[in-house]
């Protein structure tokens, strides 16, 4: 009992279809396209057209090897060129073949031929196969072919090689609608208006605050605040050493206990001597000289302990780094802030130096609270950069935080976001590639 052909018919196409996904390499899904296609129905030619690269001829039936050079294949490869851009499966012979083939089709093909483009599933010709024949192709075996080439369409894909980067651009660069629309989308984008910004470190710092500077030259012995901590006007902050104080007031006091007994001498002598007069006017003077001494060096000790001139917070770093510190006359020891006069100072990296303008906006997002932030307006920049406690070269940027927000606590930091004016996307997004390359080429 024979089977029915139908079921042959689709039993020979899944059979066919699996032998072109089990293709080893390229070579291999070559050769069962082109030859073992008999299996499916009868022709006496096939050849196998690649699109890959300039297009060519890659296999052809009971050739082992195809020879570029030969003229069946040179003629083989125009005639598949000019097939290439038909939509779907075109019948072919002398008549209808493209005009440059038409002269030589009956030195190298049979009379009638079937024109199978092989496409993957974007819809990429990924090549095409030529079937020649005596007896032309009928509707049925058409059909089979049209399932049979979807398969072989994405058998020769998988082979296909990755796509350069290089490859993929240009395919995007190709005139064309879609092309035109992203670069027209593109031109807008970059024409957009954004304001110029930067983010720079800032911190919350006091405004106007009283400066307390060691008052005499010594050793720092004792603090009676501690950081951020309240004062009141006249309230102890810290003291001096005394010993060295102590013995030198010792020692003066001593030299004028002395010159005072000379003078005393001298005094008495003066009554009945003329010379004694003239000693009494020496001494006298050295009297005066020991008793300015020590009343400077009284002065002095009354000086050692420093006091709040006025009310305010304790701004400075820490206990331990200052007790039994040397210290100059005139060094800063301290601040005194007022918490209800703060301001904010932004350091603005000289690498992202922007222009900016008294009165502009500053936005300051403290690290310890990420879901608050304050407002600011700018009030004084510096001339010039300085470079920072982390070494980066800054401008300092004061700003006044504006009414009718409550006030960020003293001493706290976090990110200010410095606005400058409007600009065009395309150069807030070049600003920085341009400027380094303007250093590097010195253009």
């Amino acid at each position: 009992m024979s089977a029915d052909p139908a079921l042959q018919a689709l039993m020979g196409l899944l059979q066919q279809a699996r032998r072109a996904r089990e293709a080893p390499d390229l070579e291999g899904l070559g050769f069962v396209i082109v030859n073992e296609t008999l299996n499916l129905l009868p022709y006496r030619q096939a050849a196998l057209w690649s699109a890959a690269g300039l297009g060519a001829v890659t296999a052809v039936s009971g050739l082992p090897q195809v020879d570029p050079n030969a003229p069946y294949l040179q003629w083989l490869n125009r005639l598949c060129r000019a097939l290439a851009s038909s939509p779907g499966i075109t019948p072919l012979d002398a008549g209808s073949a493209p005009a440059d083939s038409q002269a030589e089709w009956a030195d190298w093909l049979p009379p009638h031929a079937l024109w199978l483009p092989l496409k993957a599933r974007q819809g990429e010709l990924e090549g095409g196969l030529l079937l020649a024949r005596d007896q032309a192709f009928n509707e049925h075996e058409r059909a089979l072919l049209a399932e049979l080439a979807g398969s072989y369409g994405h058998a020769l894909a998988a082979f296909r090689p990755r796509e350069h980067v290089l490859s993929r651009l240009q395919s995007l660069l190709k005139p064309g609608r879609t092309q035109r629309r992203a670069l027209l989308g593109l031109l807008l984008v970059s024409l957009v208006p954004v304001r110029l910004s930067v983010l720079a470190p800032a911190e919350v710092s006091p405004r106007e605050p009283f400066l307390v500077r060691a008052p005499l030259d010594g050793i720092i012995g004792r603090f009676h605040v501690q950081p951020d901590q309240a004062v009141e006007a006249g309230s102890p902050l810290f003291d001096l050493d005394t010993a060295a104080l102590q013995t030198r007031r010792a020692v003066a006091r001593r030299a004028h206990d002395t010159a005072l007994e000379e003078y005393r001498q001298s005094a008495q002598l003066a009554v009945t001597d003329d010379k004694g007069r003239l000693k009494m006017g020496q001494v006298r003077g050295e009297l005066e000289q020991r008793a300015l001494e020590l009343e400077y060096l009284s002065q002095q000790l009354e000086r050692v302990q420093v006091k709040a001139e006025r009310a305010g917070v304790a701004v400075f770093g820490d206990v331990n780094d200052w007790q039994g510190k040397a210290v100059t006359v005139g060094e800063k020891v301290l601040l005194l802030a007022n918490p209800g006069q703060v301001e904010l100072l932004a350091r603005m990296p000289a690498a992202e130096q922007i222009q900016l303008q008294v009165g502009q906006t500053v936005s300051f997002y403290p690290d310890a609270s990420p879901t608050e932030a304050y407002e600011a307006r700018i009030v004084r920049m510096s001339y010039s950069a300085e470079p920072t406690d982390q070494g980066v070269l800054a401008y300092r940027v004061r700003a006044e935080f504006v009414a009718g927000q409550p006030l960020p606590r003293l001493g706290l930091r976090g990110t200010a976001r410095l606005s400058g004016r409007w600009v065009p996307f395309a150069y807030y997004a070049l600003r920085r590639p341009i400027a380094a390359l303007r250093q590097w080429v010195g253009w």
